[in-house]
């Protein structure tokens, strides 16, 4: 099975279902994801407002706090799922209620170029 990393981008505003929907969407889909051994890691981030940007320019280390007027949605979490492939990491990430609040991007991790042995 290869790993994917689960990003959750969101309404800053919040869910558009009611919560009692969003909870038990959210149970289904982690029972199924249990079940099927798919789930690693994951979970929910801060709002923008406690967040900072790190960077480093012309040898200076420049550090902004949140929240962020470039950012059309918020990354509200992720997760760190297994799958076959990515069509069924994506079938499977379309049963997450971010699928309705939001936006999911599906990324394949891969190794560095190091790491290949």
């Amino acid at each position: 099975m290869n790993k994917y990393l689960i990003l959750h981008m969101t309404d800053s505003t919040g869910s558009r279902l009611p919560s009692a929907d969003d909870e038990r969407l959210l149970g289904q889909w982690a029972e199924e994801g249990d079940g099927a051994a798919r789930l690693h890691d994951g979970g929910p981030v801060a709002a923008a407002e406690e967040a900072k940007s790190v960077a480093i320019r012309d040898g200076r280390v420049m550090m902004t706090d949140g929240p962020f007027p470039e950012f059309k949605e918020w990354f509200a979490g992720y997760d760190v799922i297994s799958a076959d492939t990515i069509d069924e990491a994506a079938a499977f990430m379309a049963k997450h209620p971010t699928a309705v609040n939001g936006r999911i991007y599906v990324l394949p991790m891969v190794k560095l170029p190091w790491d290949q042995n």
